[in-house]
């Protein structure tokens, strides 16, 4: 095999995988100059560096949103770093599987064997742009909300790119005539979600566990205090009252207006059946 057609070999081998020059030489060297043969050893030695970097942490990445009038999904994606994160070829990567995981619905195993337009599924190309970028890249949190009888919302902050951030979060609103004025207030509940992290919608939806941990935590801290124990038991009682208040969403103070609670909002806007069905919030890191 001549020099030249080595080289032109190992050009077509890199537009084709994304690996490096060395890796591809190496590849078309062992598979004797057979291109099919060479990706198939480029993708096992692809599966072996993407193991071992399986095993670092990924705390960086992107949250990407979905719009569209019958649907709103939100996916999170994972990387080491942030320069990763804002790279254009992840970016472009992250949007083509952000399509995918709206039309599953946010299945996360049928996800993962969603062929991408290469023809390889999203588990097959992860394992093959790690090996290329030198990162560990995860398909984290996700949701999918149907427009079904609803009006969905979404707030994109610290935006990256066109519908791409490090905080994003989708509401889904129940009502039965969609308006401006309902709009307006679905748009500003999502940018609250955004500021104000609550658990559940009301104090009776947040997860007994995180209770019983909060619990926990208020009657270490009182022990220390020296007070009797009848005095400790109504302190506590006051203290996770007050979590679960500020915890619910409809409970919270209105970050557009702190004297009012989210509830109080929607009572003054007067729209019979309007409520609040779901919510998803995801932070980068948390």
């Amino acid at each position: 095999m001549s020099n030249t057609s080595t080289f032109d070999q190992v050009k077509e081998l890199r537009k084709l995988t994304g690996a490096g020059f060395k890796d591809c030489n190496i590849a078309i060297k062992d598979s004797n100059g057979n291109i099919e043969k060479a990706i198939e050893i480029l993708r096992v030695k692809g599966i072996s560096k993407a193991s071992k970097k399986m095993t670092r942490d990924a705390k960086e990445g992107v949250i990407i949103i979905e719009n569209s009038e019958d649907f709103k999904s939100i996916l999170e994606v994972n990387c080491e770093t942030d320069f990763v994160a804002k790279n254009d070829e992840f970016i472009s990567f992250v949007k083509e599987i952000s399509k995918l995981n709206s039309i599953n619905k946010s299945n996360v195993d049928e996800l993962k064997n969603a062929k991408m337009q290469n023809g390889l599924t999203i588990d097959e190309n992860l394992v093959n742009f790690i090996s290329k970028i030198g990162e560990k890249i995860t398909i984290g949190r996700s949701r999918y909300f149907d427009s079904v009888k609803t009006s969905n919302y979404s707030y994109i902050h610290g935006t990256i790119k066109d519908n791409l951030g490090k905080l994003g979060v989708i509401v889904s609103l129940e009502v039965k005539n969609k308006s401006e004025t309902i709009n307006e207030f679905g748009k500003k509940l999502a940018m609250h979600i955004a500021a104000s992290n609550p658990l559940s919608i009301d104090s009776n939806s947040i997860d007994n566990e995180i209770i019983k941990k909060e619990e926990s935590l208020i009657s270490e801290e009182l022990k220390s205090t020296g007070k009797p124990d009848e005095i400790i038991k109504k302190i506590a009682l006051g203290k996770i009252n007050k979590f679960k208040e500020e915890s619910s969403l409809l409970t919270q103070q209105w970050v557009m207006d702190p004297k009012q609670k989210v509830r109080d909002v929607i009572k003054e806007l007067n729209i019979p059946d309007l409520k609040i069905k779901d919510f998803y919030r995801i932070k980068i890191g948390e």
